[in-house]
């Protein structure tokens, strides 16, 4: 009977680990996703922090399914700061219709370092929605402090830093509604693509929202 109940311990045991294992290999599974961003300078891939920044990688992941960065832009481009789209359509050069703003997460212990991709926002905290931007350098300026929000990081970039690098030498200047620091020869998203592993989740419904100011330009201070 001992070596029976012993057995039978073992038994359950082996299943509960088995169980336990099992969960941590899908919970790791769904802590991040990866997008594929196809532009006219060369692709590159955005790893999303969907466990760190869920609110933000979710909303970002939602564009992305809804094919909402096909034929947008990368209109800011500032040396040795940051490169910034995702909002302007390249043929108007307009902002195009967004959700619901996100709220910031930028307290979620990611840093602005080289490489990582962040939310676009305003002066308000919590006015980021499709906007983001890759950090070409470590720019801690926009972390948070206890005095002010900072800057929602809720992804790095894992292939392609050559591509970003190589958008963020484009020269820049005036172009259309863009006072400066936009590149002279378009940078066009021409797509972006869930690689993995979230590829067959269903879209949730559109629910567009006008821009209240046409010609803003969310970003990074």
């Amino acid at each position: 009977m001992l070596i029976k109940s012993a057995t039978r311990i073992s038994v359950l045991a082996g299943l509960l680990l088995t169980w336990q294992l099992l969960g941590g290999i899908c919970r790791a599974a769904e802590q991040t996703a990866q997008v594929r961003v196809t532009t006219n300078f060369g692709p590159f891939v955005i790893e999303v922090f969907t466990d760190r920044a869920p609110l933000t990688a979710a909303n970002f992941l939602r564009y992305v399914r809804e094919g909402f960065y096909s034929n947008t832009i990368i209109h800011r481009v500032v040396a040795n700061f940051v490169i910034q789209g995702g909002g302007h359509d390249a043929t108007t050069l307009q902002l195009k219709p967004t959700h619901e703003n996100v709220f910031n997460e930028s307290g979620n212990g990611l840093q602005n370092k080289r490489g990582t991709v962040g939310l676009a926002r305003g002066g308000p905290p919590h006015s980021g929605n499709a906007q983001f931007y890759v950090n070409l350098v470590d720019n801690p300026d926009l972390d948070p402090v206890p005095t002010r929000w900072g800057y929602t990081v809720f992804g790095h970039i894992v292939q392609g830093m050559d591509v970003i690098e190589h958008i963020g030498e484009t020269p820049t200047g005036a172009v259309g509604p863009f006072k400066s620091d936009a590149p002279l020869k378009p940078v066009i998203i021409e797509k972006m693509e869930i690689i993995s592993p979230q590829q067959t989740a269903a879209p949730p419904p559109v629910t567009p929202v006008t821009p209240a100011a046409p010609d803003t330009i969310l970003s990074p201070k």
